[in-house]
Protein backbone atom coordinates (compact mmCIF):
# COMPACT_ATOMS: atom_id res chain seq x y z
CA UNK A 1 0.00 0.00 0.00
CA UNK A 2 2.82 2.42 0.86
CA UNK A 3 4.27 1.68 -2.25
CA UNK A 4 1.43 2.40 -4.90
CA UNK A 5 0.67 5.62 -2.76
CA UNK A 6 4.48 6.61 -3.26
CA UNK A 7 4.04 5.54 -6.60
CA UNK A 8 0.60 7.67 -6.93
CA UNK A 9 2.33 10.59 -6.03
CA UNK A 10 5.34 10.47 -8.25
CA UNK A 11 3.24 9.71 -11.31
CA UNK A 12 1.53 13.25 -10.31
CA UNK A 13 4.50 14.75 -10.16
CA UNK A 14 5.59 13.21 -13.65
CA UNK A 15 2.32 14.06 -14.98
CA UNK A 16 2.72 17.60 -13.40
CA UNK A 17 6.04 18.72 -15.04
CA UNK A 18 5.44 17.26 -17.71
CA UNK A 19 2.62 19.21 -18.33
CA UNK A 20 4.92 22.58 -17.28
CA UNK A 21 7.35 21.04 -19.67
CA UNK A 22 4.89 20.80 -23.01
CA UNK A 23 3.50 24.25 -22.14
CA UNK A 24 7.27 25.83 -22.26
CA UNK A 25 8.02 23.83 -25.57
CA UNK A 26 4.45 24.92 -27.00
CA UNK A 27 5.16 27.43 -29.48
CA UNK A 28 1.87 29.59 -29.39
CA UNK A 29 1.99 29.66 -25.86
CA UNK A 30 5.66 31.05 -25.40
CA UNK A 31 4.31 33.66 -27.88
CA UNK A 32 1.22 34.40 -26.12
CA UNK A 33 3.48 34.63 -22.99
CA UNK A 34 6.45 37.15 -24.72
CA UNK A 35 2.96 39.38 -26.40
CA UNK A 36 1.53 39.65 -22.74
CA UNK A 37 5.15 41.44 -22.03
CA UNK A 38 5.56 43.24 -24.75
CA UNK A 39 1.86 44.63 -24.25
CA UNK A 40 3.06 46.30 -21.02
CA UNK A 41 6.39 47.39 -21.91
CA UNK A 42 4.55 49.11 -25.30
CA UNK A 43 2.26 50.77 -23.05
CA UNK A 44 5.17 52.58 -20.91
CA UNK A 45 6.92 53.95 -23.72
CA UNK A 46 3.78 55.14 -25.54
CA UNK A 47 2.13 56.65 -22.13
CA UNK A 48 4.86 57.44 -19.54
CA UNK A 49 5.58 60.56 -19.28
CA UNK A 50 9.13 60.21 -17.70
CA UNK A 51 11.86 60.23 -21.45
CA UNK A 52 14.31 57.72 -18.95
CA UNK A 53 11.33 55.18 -18.31
CA UNK A 54 10.03 55.31 -21.77
CA UNK A 55 13.23 54.81 -23.14
CA UNK A 56 13.83 51.77 -20.74
CA UNK A 57 11.22 50.51 -21.71
CA UNK A 58 11.96 50.49 -25.19
CA UNK A 59 14.91 48.60 -24.67
CA UNK A 60 13.14 45.81 -23.03
CA UNK A 61 10.80 45.60 -25.75
CA UNK A 62 13.46 45.02 -28.48
CA UNK A 63 15.20 42.20 -26.23
CA UNK A 64 11.36 40.64 -25.55
CA UNK A 65 10.58 41.18 -29.32
CA UNK A 66 14.13 39.61 -30.52
CA UNK A 67 13.64 36.77 -28.19
CA UNK A 68 9.77 36.25 -29.39
CA UNK A 69 10.91 36.04 -33.13
CA UNK A 70 13.21 33.29 -32.29
CA UNK A 71 10.58 31.10 -31.61
CA UNK A 72 10.24 28.78 -34.76
CA UNK A 73 7.16 29.95 -36.67
CA UNK A 74 7.07 33.47 -35.34
CA UNK A 75 6.10 34.77 -38.38
CA UNK A 76 2.65 33.12 -38.66
CA UNK A 77 1.67 34.54 -35.04
CA UNK A 78 0.31 38.24 -35.59
CA UNK A 79 0.62 39.93 -31.90
CA UNK A 80 -2.83 40.87 -32.68
CA UNK A 81 -3.00 42.45 -29.06
CA UNK A 82 0.37 44.85 -29.61
CA UNK A 83 -1.10 48.07 -30.27
CA UNK A 84 1.93 50.24 -30.12
CA UNK A 85 3.85 48.76 -33.17
CA UNK A 86 2.16 48.48 -36.53
CA UNK A 87 3.12 45.37 -38.07
CA UNK A 88 2.37 44.64 -42.02
CA UNK A 89 3.03 41.58 -44.40
CA UNK A 90 3.85 41.82 -47.58
CA UNK A 91 0.89 40.58 -50.16
CA UNK A 92 3.18 37.97 -50.84
CA UNK A 93 4.08 37.09 -47.60
CA UNK A 94 7.54 36.94 -48.52
CA UNK A 95 8.59 39.56 -45.14
CA UNK A 96 6.84 41.53 -42.62
CA UNK A 97 7.72 45.02 -41.38
CA UNK A 98 7.17 45.80 -37.53
CA UNK A 99 8.23 49.62 -37.08
CA UNK A 100 7.33 51.62 -33.92
CA UNK A 101 8.74 54.97 -32.72
CA UNK A 102 9.57 57.08 -29.22
CA UNK A 103 8.73 60.35 -28.58
CA UNK A 104 11.56 62.44 -27.28
CA UNK A 105 11.71 65.16 -24.63
CA UNK A 106 11.63 68.10 -27.19
CA UNK A 107 8.59 66.34 -29.37
CA UNK A 108 10.62 64.45 -32.19
CA UNK A 109 10.49 61.17 -32.88
CA UNK A 110 12.60 58.63 -33.32
CA UNK A 111 11.90 55.25 -35.11
CA UNK A 112 12.80 51.64 -34.37
CA UNK A 113 11.83 48.21 -36.24
CA UNK A 114 12.71 45.37 -37.99
CA UNK A 115 12.10 43.54 -41.38
CA UNK A 116 11.11 39.37 -40.82
CA UNK A 117 11.82 37.11 -43.44
CA UNK A 118 9.26 34.56 -44.17
CA UNK A 119 11.54 31.58 -43.75
CA UNK A 120 9.35 29.00 -42.91
CA UNK A 121 10.71 28.34 -39.41
CA UNK A 122 14.25 29.46 -38.27
CA UNK A 123 14.24 33.43 -37.69
CA UNK A 124 16.10 35.83 -40.75
CA UNK A 125 15.34 39.23 -40.09
CA UNK A 126 16.92 42.84 -40.31
CA UNK A 127 17.18 45.35 -37.80
CA UNK A 128 16.06 49.06 -38.88
CA UNK A 129 18.57 51.67 -37.46
CA UNK A 130 17.29 55.19 -37.88
CA UNK A 131 19.64 57.17 -39.59
CA UNK A 132 17.24 59.96 -40.31
CA UNK A 133 19.18 62.89 -39.13
CA UNK A 134 21.79 62.07 -41.28
CA UNK A 135 20.36 61.40 -44.27
CA UNK A 136 20.60 65.39 -45.31
CA UNK A 137 18.67 64.76 -48.66
CA UNK A 138 16.27 62.20 -48.16
CA UNK A 139 14.46 62.08 -51.42
CA UNK A 140 18.13 61.56 -53.46
CA UNK A 141 19.27 58.55 -50.92
CA UNK A 142 19.48 54.98 -51.39
CA UNK A 143 20.08 53.39 -48.07
CA UNK A 144 20.42 49.84 -46.24
CA UNK A 145 18.84 48.65 -42.92
CA UNK A 146 21.58 50.54 -40.68
CA UNK A 147 20.94 53.37 -42.17
CA UNK A 148 17.05 53.98 -42.34
CA UNK A 149 14.82 56.69 -43.05
CA UNK A 150 12.68 55.55 -40.41
CA UNK A 151 9.02 55.88 -40.56
CA UNK A 152 5.81 53.72 -39.27
CA UNK A 153 4.21 51.86 -42.40
CA UNK A 154 0.86 50.99 -42.78
CA UNK A 155 0.78 50.16 -46.29
CA UNK A 156 2.97 47.86 -48.54
CA UNK A 157 2.63 47.42 -52.59
CA UNK A 158 4.68 44.84 -54.59
CA UNK A 159 5.92 46.24 -58.18
CA UNK A 160 6.07 43.38 -60.42
CA UNK A 161 8.38 45.19 -62.57
CA UNK A 162 11.19 43.22 -64.46
CA UNK A 163 12.83 43.39 -60.80
CA UNK A 164 10.63 42.95 -58.16
CA UNK A 165 10.04 45.77 -55.60
CA UNK A 166 7.73 47.06 -52.94
CA UNK A 167 6.63 50.59 -52.45
CA UNK A 168 6.18 51.59 -48.54
CA UNK A 169 3.74 54.08 -47.20
CA UNK A 170 4.23 55.24 -43.94
CA UNK A 171 4.24 58.02 -40.97
CA UNK A 172 7.07 59.54 -40.14
CA UNK A 173 6.40 62.18 -37.53
CA UNK A 174 8.57 65.28 -37.26
CA UNK A 175 8.28 67.63 -34.22
CA UNK A 176 6.04 70.04 -32.15
CA UNK A 177 5.94 72.17 -35.69
CA UNK A 178 4.87 69.69 -38.44
CA UNK A 179 4.50 66.03 -39.41
CA UNK A 180 6.03 64.06 -42.46
CA UNK A 181 5.04 61.24 -44.34
CA UNK A 182 6.77 58.88 -46.73
CA UNK A 183 6.37 56.96 -49.70
CA UNK A 184 9.43 54.76 -49.94
CA UNK A 185 10.68 52.07 -52.06
CA UNK A 186 11.66 49.01 -51.01
CA UNK A 187 13.99 45.73 -52.43
CA UNK A 188 16.78 43.29 -51.95
CA UNK A 189 20.08 43.59 -52.60
CA UNK A 190 21.85 39.49 -52.62
CA UNK A 191 18.79 39.12 -49.65
CA UNK A 192 19.63 42.33 -48.08
CA UNK A 193 16.96 45.41 -47.35
CA UNK A 194 17.79 48.35 -49.44
CA UNK A 195 15.85 51.17 -48.97
CA UNK A 196 15.26 53.98 -52.03
CA UNK A 197 15.04 53.51 -55.69
CA UNK A 198 15.02 55.55 -58.47
CA UNK A 199 10.95 54.74 -59.69
CA UNK A 200 9.25 58.10 -58.86
CA UNK A 201 9.09 60.49 -61.77
CA UNK A 202 7.57 64.00 -62.25
CA UNK A 203 6.79 67.11 -60.35
CA UNK A 204 10.15 68.82 -60.92
CA UNK A 205 12.18 65.60 -60.17
CA UNK A 206 12.91 61.90 -60.65
CA UNK A 207 12.81 60.22 -56.55
CA UNK A 208 14.19 57.74 -54.74
CA UNK A 209 11.58 58.59 -51.85
CA UNK A 210 9.21 61.23 -51.54
CA UNK A 211 8.71 63.01 -48.45
CA UNK A 212 5.61 65.13 -47.13
CA UNK A 213 6.34 67.65 -44.68
CA UNK A 214 2.96 69.68 -43.13
CA UNK A 215 1.69 71.68 -40.23
CA UNK A 216 1.24 69.11 -37.00
CA UNK A 217 -2.16 70.97 -36.54
CA UNK A 218 -3.93 69.50 -39.77
CA UNK A 219 -3.87 65.62 -41.23
CA UNK A 220 -2.94 64.39 -44.45
CA UNK A 221 -4.26 61.85 -46.66
CA UNK A 222 -1.93 59.76 -48.22
CA UNK A 223 -3.13 56.16 -49.03
CA UNK A 224 -2.73 53.84 -52.32
CA UNK A 225 -6.00 52.87 -54.59
CA UNK A 226 -5.63 49.11 -55.19
CA UNK A 227 -7.92 49.01 -58.31
CA UNK A 228 -6.31 52.03 -59.82
CA UNK A 229 -2.75 51.34 -59.16
CA UNK A 230 -2.43 55.31 -57.54
CA UNK A 231 -0.73 56.99 -54.75
CA UNK A 232 -3.05 59.27 -53.51
CA UNK A 233 -2.42 62.31 -51.81
CA UNK A 234 -3.52 65.39 -50.34
CA UNK A 235 -1.89 68.82 -52.32
CA UNK A 236 0.00 70.87 -49.76
CA UNK A 237 0.40 74.56 -49.96
CA UNK A 238 1.40 76.92 -47.24
CA UNK A 239 -1.08 80.06 -46.61
CA UNK A 240 0.68 82.26 -47.93
CA UNK A 241 3.27 82.28 -51.02
CA UNK A 242 5.73 83.98 -48.58
CA UNK A 243 5.71 81.17 -46.77
CA UNK A 244 6.39 78.22 -49.18
CA UNK A 245 9.92 77.25 -47.81
CA UNK A 246 8.36 76.97 -44.12
CA UNK A 247 6.49 73.45 -44.19
CA UNK A 248 5.56 73.93 -41.00
CA UNK A 249 2.91 76.22 -42.28
CA UNK A 250 1.75 74.02 -45.10
CA UNK A 251 -1.86 72.07 -45.67
CA UNK A 252 -4.28 70.55 -47.91
CA UNK A 253 -5.83 72.99 -50.01
CA UNK A 254 -8.44 70.85 -51.26
CA UNK A 255 -7.35 69.29 -54.56
CA UNK A 256 -5.20 65.99 -54.88
CA UNK A 257 -2.19 65.25 -56.79
CA UNK A 258 -0.40 61.00 -56.81
CA UNK A 259 1.39 58.80 -58.38
CA UNK A 260 0.60 56.39 -61.16
CA UNK A 261 1.79 53.04 -61.36
CA UNK A 262 3.38 52.84 -65.35
CA UNK A 263 5.75 50.38 -66.63
CA UNK A 264 7.33 49.52 -63.22
CA UNK A 265 7.91 53.30 -62.41
CA UNK A 266 4.93 56.07 -60.43
CA UNK A 267 4.83 59.01 -62.63
CA UNK A 268 3.16 62.22 -61.04
CA UNK A 269 -0.24 63.26 -61.80
CA UNK A 270 -2.18 66.39 -60.78
CA UNK A 271 -5.64 67.34 -60.08
CA UNK A 272 -6.86 64.45 -59.57
CA UNK A 273 -10.67 63.57 -59.05
CA UNK A 274 -11.92 62.30 -56.05
CA UNK A 275 -15.52 61.65 -56.16
CA UNK A 276 -14.96 57.92 -56.87
CA UNK A 277 -11.72 57.70 -53.76
CA UNK A 278 -13.37 57.62 -50.50
CA UNK A 279 -11.34 60.06 -48.42
CA UNK A 280 -10.46 58.03 -45.36
CA UNK A 281 -8.06 60.78 -44.40
CA UNK A 282 -5.62 58.84 -41.93
CA UNK A 283 -7.35 56.37 -41.80
CA UNK A 284 -4.17 53.48 -42.12
CA UNK A 285 -2.32 54.77 -39.46
CA UNK A 286 -3.50 54.61 -35.94
CA UNK A 287 -1.37 56.49 -33.11
CA UNK A 288 -0.87 54.22 -30.16
CA UNK A 289 -1.12 57.22 -27.91
CA UNK A 290 -4.47 58.29 -29.09
CA UNK A 291 -5.68 55.01 -29.03
CA UNK A 292 -4.60 54.71 -25.58
CA UNK A 293 -6.38 57.67 -24.53
CA UNK A 294 -9.55 56.44 -26.93
CA UNK A 295 -9.50 53.41 -25.27
CA UNK A 296 -9.21 54.30 -21.45
CA UNK A 297 -12.13 56.57 -22.19
CA UNK A 298 -14.45 53.75 -23.60
CA UNK A 299 -13.81 51.52 -20.48
CA UNK A 300 -14.62 54.77 -18.17
CA UNK A 301 -17.78 55.40 -19.97
CA UNK A 302 -18.94 51.61 -20.18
Amino acid sequence: MKRFFVFVIFLLFYVHTFAQHSAELDPVKRLQAYEDTLVSLGKTFVNNENDLERKNANYQFIKTLVSALKVPNSFLYPFDSLKSVTIVNSPDNRFRLITWHITNEDGSYRFYGTAQINTGGRLLMYPLNDYSPFIKNPEDTVTNNLKWYGAQYYKIVPVYSPKLYYVLIGWKGNNVNSTKKVIDAFTFDDNHPIFGAPVFDGNGKNRKRVVFEYSRQVSMLLRYVDDQELIVFDHLLPPDPKLKNDHTTYGPDLSYDGYKLKNGHWVYVSDLDMRNVPENRDVEYVDPKKQAAKDKASTQNN
